[in-house]
């Protein structure tokens, strides 16, 4: 049995590969129930907040892809919000796989890095079908722990020069700036500009790509704003109170999401647009599961006036895919 560490999963994914692994589950499919949640009501007692267990499971079978055997994988997580009291970080998660013919443990991976890691390679996925091969202006919407792995991820799906950060703490955008400026062009192999930007409005309107990552309960991005040839990439906003567009945005853009189930349940950008009426659920054009399998298409070649919007909420599949390349099995 494997053990691999934040570190270690980083270290042994690779973006592209990551991508096309996905790709290749997502067209070939696997059995994927929905995300169990399990609140565990006041863990230290009368008054605390409530916590909560998340078990994501997934598995693939022997016609699932034919050249690897098929695995077992559920995704653990903890949310307990009075972790800060103690100086602990409030979330925690573990992957664990198993052999899908015996049963047998293969290996424990650390969770949250896979999910970093598989979050930000689903978006350029994503990208590959919707957004213009010659995007090269990037604007990132978030500063927390995904915003990196956006960037980096996008940046190499398409040819991006110039990245613009924009955060609600003007100083943790500053930071983050500065941080990729020195690392990115290194990672990349080519210049790239990164600047922090205190003007979202006029952001979103230079860009070709809008990437956004936040916990907003108000839409940061809004339809009036957006131009033709646009790509917006939603990945923050997983609960239906949660949203990081407005209703326009939804009007005004072909929507595709990462699983319908997922989306039309969980995720604010769409459940909120459909339950005041903005669109139906037949203005989701497709899923990553449509998408890679060929029924239907995503920005057709030379097509530079269409607004494409990509909701991500994550799905199984998703872990599964990161942590078999990850473990090489």
């Amino acid at each position: 049995m494997k053990f691999l560490s934040a570190a270690e999963v980083d270290a042994a994914l690779d973006d592209l590969a990551l991508i096309a692994h996905l790709e290749a589950l997502f067209r070939a499919g696997c059995e994927m129930p929905p995300r169990h949640h399990h609140p565990i009501k006041t863990p230290l007692g009368p008054g605390s907040a409530e916590a909560m267990l998340l078990l994501m499971p997934a598995w693939t079978g022997a016609s699932s892809l034919p050249d690897a055997a098929p695995r077992i994988g559920v995704k653990i997580v903890t949310v307990f919000p009075d972790n800060g009291r103690r100086a602990l970080p409030s979330i925690y998660g573990q992957y664990l796989l198993l052999d899908g013919t015996t049963g047998q443990t293969l290996a424990l991976l650390d969770g949250t890095m896979l999910t970093k890691r598989r979050t930000a390679c689903a978006s350029g996925l994503a990208s590959r079908y919707l957004s213009r091969p010659d995007s090269w202006r990037l604007l990132m919407i978030g500063t927390g722990a995904l915003a990196p792995q956006l960037i980096r991820v996008h940046a190499k799906v398409r040819p991006i020069r110039e990245v613009a950060i924009w955060g609600r703490t003007p100083s943790h955008a500053e930071t983050l700036a500065a941080e990729l400026a020195r690392s990115l062009p290194e990672v990349l192999g080519r210049p790239v500009a990164v600047r922090a930007v205190a003007d979202r409005r006029a952001a979103i309107a230079e860009a070709d790509i809008v990437s956004c990552a936040t916990l907003s309960k108000v839409p940061l991005v809004e339809g009036a704003w957006l131009h033709e040839g646009q790509h917006l990439d939603l990945v923050g906003a997983y609960t239906p109170e949660m949203r990081e567009s407005d209703d326009r945005a939804a009007w005004r853009a072909r929507i595709y999401v990462d699983t319908r189930a997922g989306a039309l349940k969980e995720a604010g950008d769409v459940v909120q647009p459909l339950a005041n009426g903005t669109i139906d659920e037949d203005d989701i054009v497709a899923d990553l599961f449509e998408l890679a399998r060929g029924l239907q298409t995503g920005r057709l070649p030379g097509d530079a006036t269409t607004i494409t919007l990509f909701k991500s909420v994550g799905a199984a599949l998703e872990d599964l895919a990161a942590a078999e390349l990850a473990v090489g099995v």
